[in-house]
């Protein structure tokens, strides 16, 4: 069985990749045609999220173990096949390609393609220049300055202006910072 992804970038308008992949191919495998197809190098720390249909992330699928403590399972890429937690069409995921910035593809599966095996993944359709892989940190912050400029930002945007200060837990006045 083969899988068919579609990745597109909120950086890039223009551009997108398709890929093909076995179904029981690992994370890794992925990552690496993905980093291929956009000529990126693969020395940097990437995930990959499993999303719900609101983009809104859920499952993490890493490169290396990061030692966590959680309760939560891990996953890493190159243990991982992605038959074994991806499953239906229209499945989304997040490709977080650098970390310092959290740049992203968005990914979506878009076609399961039975009765056929890949060898390798493929990279099957190109459109656009992929973002550069990294940003540099002082653009990132012209970046995010313009997003709050044109934000429509009102004076209750951090709350209800209107309080009690009865509901403020005791002792609360007495709390400095340092």
């Amino acid at each position: 069985m083969v899988y068919k992804f579609k990745l597109v970038s909120d950086e890039v308008s223009n551009f997108f990749r398709e890929i093909e992949i076995d179904a029981t191919s690992t994370f890794l495998q992925l990552r690496n045609v993905i980093l291929d197809s956009v000529g990126y190098t693969r020395d940097e720390l990437d995930s990959f999220f499993l999303c719900d249909d609101d983009w809104s992330r859920n499952e993490e699928i890493t490169l290396e173990d990061m030692g966590s403590s959680s309760d939560q399972d891990i996953w890493i890429m190159d243990e991982t096949p992605l038959n074994d937690l991806i499953e239906d069409e229209g499945q989304k995921l997040i490709f977080v390609f650098d970390y310092m910035t959290e740049r992203s593809f968005f990914m979506e599966l878009k076609e399961i393609i039975p009765g056929r095996n890949l060898k390798e993944p493929v990279c099957i359709a190109s459109k656009g220049k992929a973002p550069s892989q990294e940003m540099d940190i002082d653009d990132y912050e012209i970046k995010i300055d313009n997003v709050v400029k044109d934000e429509d930002l009102d004076i209750d945007f951090y709350g209800d202006a209107q309080y009690n200060d009865d509901e403020l837990p005791e002792g609360f006045d007495d709390l400095s910072i340092n």
